[in-house]
């Protein structure tokens, strides 16, 4: 594939990316750090988080939908999409009235989350119940009840089943009876969860086919996985909580995926062979309900194998095609099967180096590129119900953007549904005929418009106002700077009323990380409220994507495989270069903060750039990645045997001497992502080396990030000691 020149890159990525959001004419008034992280306007009670239509979603079939008035009396409005014309009958007070007359008790404080089953039945999952709530009748009636203490259950509507896992055993409950499918969980055995530690786009562990006659379920088997304890420090004397974290280069977990035929009330195993450390990924029902589809990843992440199975007999039918990459192959987007012709599906892949979208047969057979070019497919939204058009989200535009398209699958004419520049959504109508198009850009703070398939606009639903309106804010801009041929996009907020003869101590906000994108042009930048408060103290809020973040290419993110941090911080430091030759900056006060791989990142500039930055906040940082999580660690490392040199040199106990100056680490003492190890490592390394730069603070009780009213707890810790030192 014909690629573009760094100058065309560059003269595409400079013009209309210098863009500011300027707080003109803004009020006198200054977040609190209430205000900044709750999102409430204290003083006034009033919510600060962005306007929103409530609930905002299509009916089945497509000519109507629904949203949840909020106001009182609380309503669930459905509006015909052709005439607007509004029912809103449905109101909190028929539900309770209805839900009263169900069963003694029962209310609902606001309308619960529901699953539209047609356009007058609802069902809602209350007290262990699956209820069906008829809308003109306004009456409830049971459909299912699950018994016992499930920890997860997944719902198939069309045939009134609902599975259940408890105490990591798999239950089959349907109107007439409730059958144990497996009876060996526990001891190591999981069913029914998400695999893998969610990596893989893995995100549950339960797949119904599309007739509701069979289910698909992982089964783990963790016994040769190291226990790791997590203590519950609430009780007396503590007690230790076991968790399974398989690490880089320890021995896996493995996974079988089985299928339970609900008719026979038997179970086969899709035969995936061996090694028994594999990732299976990508699992799909084809519409016939007779087939499995799924990507085998090897350990090494460099060779995916595209399979079909049958799934009444586990046999392999065919391995459609393999993928292979020198660096890592990642599948994350499962099939798409074509709605007019069952024998065709879509796969994305980055194998052109930018993720794309291919149509193939059954058979294996690569029938069509749909899709091409240096921009990134983020989103797969569908086809229409003739195949016709394919509708997806991408960065066409812009790295920094989002907007909605179609392709027309046989001409490959690609058309641009969205038109503003910014950050665009796209939520389509089962007959992909309009689709509420939800915009935001760096001076707007959300739009919801609904448009026809050829992007036409019907009508607005939404024009948000500016939540901060009445607080002095300064100007957020993003652009471009290049680094080693790379150009790297940037985000800085000034504080108000900015003078450029004075000169501003900096903030450098860092993630930096593989799947993270901190800059785009959404509203504020893509900052949050927080970084805005830092600006209004005074400060120069910087924040930069480096290599290895997302939405840019397979290279660009794969640059920094098996030297993790390395050209991360070259990235960095030639932002600080930047910003150090702006007359407005002091060159003496720069800080850094980031949390997870930002913590790494964070505490990677403190120890082995010494001198740069004045003072850093690390949160729930990795220290050593031969103890980080292995399907993340592998991907992005390899195994410690392989790349000793790597783990060696991304490893910060090596360099606990580099830290000179002042750097607070934080942990939450639950950490089951990044373990609490990390950093206790790096605590006591630095009384080792008799380092007394580093300071440490714990949030017990709190897993990866301190969520809930204590994070104002974390964020005025944090600001404190970038005040304290800057």
């Amino acid at each position: 594939m014909k690629k573009m020149s760094l100058k065309s890159v560059v003269a595409i990525v400079l013009i209309g990316l210098f863009q500011t959001f300027s707080a003109n004419a803004q009020g006198q008034k200054y977040l609190s750090m209430e205000e900044a992280i709750l999102q409430v306007d204290k003083p006034n009670n009033l919510s600060l988080k962005i306007q929103n239509i409530t609930g905002l979603q299509w009916l089945p079939g497509g000519s109507k939908y629904a949203y949840i008035k909020t106001s009182k009396p609380q309503k669930l409005v459905i509006v015909d999409a052709l005439t607007f014309q509004e029912d809103s009958s449905q109101t909190l007070e028929a539900l309770n009235q209805a839900a009263a007359q169900y069963k003694e008790g029962w209310q609902f404080k606001s309308f619960p989350a529901f699953e539209w089953t047609d356009n007058d039945n609802i069902v809602i999952f209350k007290d262990q119940q699956y209820v069906n709530y008829n809308l003109p009748a306004q009456a409830f009636r049971n459909l299912l009840t699950i018994k016992g203490q499930a920890s997860s259950n997944d719902y198939h509507a069309k045939s009134n089943q609902v599975i259940t896992t408890e105490n990591d055993n798999l239950y089959l409950i349907n109107a007439t009876e409730t059958i144990q499918i497996t009876n060996d969980g526990g001891k190591g055995i999981v069913y029914g969860q998400s695999v893998h530690r969610n990596e893989f786009g893995i995100d549950k562990g339960l797949f119904w086919s599309p007739d509701g006659k069979k289910i698909a379920f992982y089964r783990m088997d963790e016994s040769m996985v190291s226990d790791y304890a997590i203590y519950d420090n609430s009780k007396i004397p503590a007690q230790s909580n076991n968790i399974k974290y398989p690490t880089a280069g320890a021995k896996s977990h493995h996974v079988t995926v089985g299928i339970f035929n609900i008719e026979t009330k038997t179970t086969t195993y899709l035969k995936t062979g061996e090694p028994a450390e594999q990732y299976l990924t990508n699992i799909a029902w084809d519409p016939s309900s007779e087939n499995i589809f799924m990507a085998i990843v090897n350990r090494g992440q460099n060779h995916a194998w595209i399979n079909s199975y049958n799934a009444n007999s586990g046999e392999l039918n065919k391995t459609l095609f393999e993928e292979t990459d020198e660096r890592y192959v990642e599948p994350q987007h499962g099939f798409y099967f074509m709605p007019n012709d069952p024998e065709k599906f879509i796969w994305q892949s980055e194998r052109s180096g930018f993720n794309h979208l291919y149509l193939y047969s059954t058979k294996g057979k690569l029938l069509k590129t749909l899709t091409q070019g240096n921009w990134m497919i983020t989103r797969l939204i569908g086809a229409d119900p003739d195949g016709k058009y394919i509708y997806f989200e991408s960065t066409k535009e812009s790295p920094l953007e989002r907007h909605t398209y179609s392709v027309h699958v046989n001409s490959l004419e690609l058309k641009k549904l969205s038109d503003a520049a910014g950050t665009h959504m796209a939520s389509f109508n089962q007959q992909m005929s309009q689709f509420f198009d939800v915009y935001s850009s760096l001076n707007v703070p959300r739009k919801i418009d609904l448009r026809s398939q050829t992007g036409d606009l019907v009508k607005n639903l939404l024009t948000a106002s500016n939540p901060l309106a009445n607080y002095d804010l300064g100007e957020t801009t993003l652009f471009p700077i290049i680094n080693d041929g790379n150009v790297l996009h940037c985000r800085m907020i000034t504080p108000p009323h900015f003078d450029k003869n004075k000169k501003y101590p900096v903030v450098v906000y860092v993630y930096g990380g593989p799947h993270a994108q901190m800059v785009t042009n959404s509203f504020l930048g893509g900052s949050n409220y927080w970084m805005q408060l830092m600006a209004q103290k005074g400060y120069i809020v910087f924040t930069l994507d480096n290599r290895g973040s997302s939405n840019r290419g397979h290279a660009f993110e794969s640059a920094t495989h098996r030297q993790l941090g390395t050209l991360e911080m070259a990235d960095q430091l030639a932002g600080i270069n930047y910003l150090k030759n702006l007359s407005y900056v002091d060159a003496n006060r720069i800080g850094v903060h980031g949390w997870s791989f930002g913590g790494f990142m964070t505490t990677s500039l403190m120890s082995r750039q010494p001198g740069v930055f004045k003072v850093g906040v690390a949160g729930g940082p990795v220290i050593d990645w031969s103890i980080y999580e292995i399907m993340y660690t592998e991907r992005y490392m390899d195994q410690p045997s392989e790349n000793p040199e790597g783990y060696k040199q991304a490893n910060l106990l090596n360099h606990i001497n580099g830290l000179q100056d002042k750097l607070l680490m934080i942990h939450g003492c639950d950490d089951d992502v990044v373990l609490w190890q990390h950093s206790l490592l790096y605590c006591k390394a630095s009384v080792d080396a008799g380092n007394t730069y580093l300071d440490y603070f714990v949030y017990p009780g709190h897993k990866h990030n301190v969520m809930g009213k204590d994070r104002v707890h974390l964020m005025q810790k944090i600001t404190e000691y970038l005040m304290e030192n800057l």
